[in-house]
């Protein structure tokens, strides 16, 4: 396609293949700060649970730190952990599917580069 100007459908392609790693990008971002915030959480769990039954627990809730039962603050991190790793698997998902969304189109566009026929 040298010296010829890109045709609509493929600068069309080339659109949705930018947005299509900007998707990608946003994911793996996304799954950077689950990571950190499992980790973050499972540490806190860890110190928790070293805690003896007698000392007393606070949970910080806004811009509070309330005293609650240890179990109900370890119960409360369970969850979100769990709710965490529900999440990371859903963009993990999303992740694989849009990368070979992504081998797709951009297989696409370089079949049109070479002069194979488009859409």
């Amino acid at each position: 396609m040298s010296g010829q100007q890109i045709p609509p459908w493929l600068q069309n392609k080339m659109v949705n293949l930018q947005r299509s790693q900007q998707n990608l990008q946003a994911i793996m971002t996304q799954l950077q700060n689950l990571d950190m915030e499992q980790k973050e959480t499972d540490n806190t769990l860890e110190e928790l649970r070293k805690v003896s039954e007698d000392e007393t627990v606070y949970k910080l809730t806004g811009h509070l730190f309330i005293r609650r039962p240890k179990e109900d603050v370890i119960s409360g991190l369970e969850e979100n952990l769990a709710l965490a790793k529900t999440r990371r698997a859903i963009l993990t998902k999303q992740e694989a599917r849009l990368k070979e969304s992504i081998t797709e189109q951009q297989a696409g566009i370089n079949d049109a580069l070479r002069g194979k026929p488009g859409p």
